[in-house]
């Protein structure tokens, strides 16, 4: 498999953008949008089926708990979001529900938080994908890789990024919440680190966990990654 090189990480954009006014230069006046993203709750087959883009799964018992203890866990936030984005698939609309209610916020298809397509892939069992060589290559050289049919792990990391820099831009100075799935989330939080794609399964995100990112008219911050407690403390340090 030819080696290449995942897109490459954000390069801070600097010094703000810079005005002239009456021959001297303003700093623009800074943003910061804080997304919450969410990794939808568990399922029936989390942790054993690359469930991909299949219609047709749904929370388990177990997640529609978990879905309403994280309701819970963000009206602790001091800075209360004003917009919930969401992936179009079930398990992610099902996990937003709770959100929508506790927060009094709309849900909003957006497929840019779209699960990766895994292609013919889709369905299988982990167990059974892991025997297989290529296996290897999308654990320790996912920038390399593309699945079957399907999306590559560059693709999906810059799809992912895109949207979450649309609606930073679109909602500046709040705080919103994307509900999408663990590998679009690592993607993102590893881009936000410029941390190299090859590198990006090292991160875990939990079903129900938040990992924050704050998009500014510098560089991205990254607050905090598969939190599942507490969100009372969330906040630049």
């Amino acid at each position: 498999m030819a080696q290449g090189r995942g897109p490459r990480p954000p390069s801070p954009a600097g010094n703000a953008r810079l005005s002239q006014r009456k021959g001297h230069h303003v700093a623009s006046r800074p943003t910061f949008t804080t997304i919450l993203l969410v990794r939808h709750a568990t399922t029936a087959t989390t942790g054993s089926v690359l469930p991909g883009r299949a219609p047709g799964l749904h929370l388990s018992e177990r997640g529609v708990a978990q879905a309403a203890q994280l309701a819970t866990r963000l009206q602790e936030l001091a800075r209360k979001p004003t917009a919930l984005y969401v992936s179009p698939l079930e398990r992610a609309k099902e996990t937003a529900a709770p959100l929508a209610k506790a927060l009094r916020l709309r849900p909003v298809v957006e497929r840019g938080l779209l699960e990766c397509d895994f292609g013919t892939w889709t369905g299988k069992r982990l167990a059974t994908l892991s025997r297989r060589a290529e296996w290897r290559t999308v654990q320790s050289a996912p920038s390399t890789f593309r699945f079957p049919e399907g999306e590559s792990f560059s693709e999906m990391q810059l799809r992912v990024w895109g949207a979450l820099e649309r609606l930073a831009r679109r909602h500046r100075n709040r705080t919103i919440v994307a509900v999408s799935h663990a590998d679009p989330i690592k993607a993102a939080v590893t881009y936000a680190q410029g941390v190299p794609l090859d590198l990006f399964q090292r991160t875990v995100i939990s079903p129900c966990s938040i990992s924050a990112l704050v998009f500014t008219n510098a560089t991205p911050i990254v607050l905090c990654v598969n939190n599942t407690g507490s969100l009372k403390e969330l906040g630049p340090s």
